[in-house]
């Protein structure tokens, strides 16, 4: 079993967002599965699909693992569990705490479980600024087109973005 790069969106819009995000972050590297690479800066990220909601802080961190898709897949829903995340009752709605694989190696799954790359990263804005913090010239392993490219062909005017003024 190989050491892999793995690439995780870091959410929340209730409570203290900020450090709902920054202990998912912390949990993830305590079972000692996995290792914190970098981390992008945090951002305060307006609402998609569902706009009836306060606005997310959210960040993208980049992870080495031995673990498996699966299996960090696991970690992950463990971690929001932990932190007092329940069935989600509105699609894209509140969430205390929500932990994504956005990339895995250059791998490509879609199946019923986990599809990655993640779906609908490459239109999100609150997922390719903070990715582009950590590595612009990522390339999305289906559309083989690198991130600062994705992020820039955005509409300026949709999905807002803005810097958590917050100590790292």
């Amino acid at each position: 079993m190989g050491i892999h790069t793995a690439y995780i969106g870091a959410g929340s819009n209730i409570g203290n967002k900020l450090l709902n995000c920054k202990k998912g972050i912390a949990a993830l590297t305590r079972p000692k599965k996995t290792v914190l690479k970098d981390c992008s800066r945090f951002y305060q990220t307006e609402p998609v699909d569902y706009n009836d909601q306060d606005w997310f802080v959210n960040s993208v961190v980049k992870i080495e693992t031995h673990l498996d898709p699966f299996h960090l897949l696991d970690e992950l829903k463990s971690i929001e569990r932990d932190t007092g995340r329940v069935y989600d009752p509105i699609r894209f709605g509140p969430r205390i705490l929500d932990l994504d694989i956005l990339l895995y190696d250059d791998w490509v799954q879609n199946s019923s479980r986990l599809v990655i790359p993640h779906p609908r990263m490459h239109k999100r804005r609150f997922v390719l600024q903070p990715i582009c913090d950590i590595d612009p010239k990522i390339v999305h392993p289906v559309l083989k087109k690198d991130m600062q490219y994705l992020l820039d062909i955005l509409d300026e005017n949709e999905q807002r973005v803005i810097e958590y003024p917050c100590d790292y």
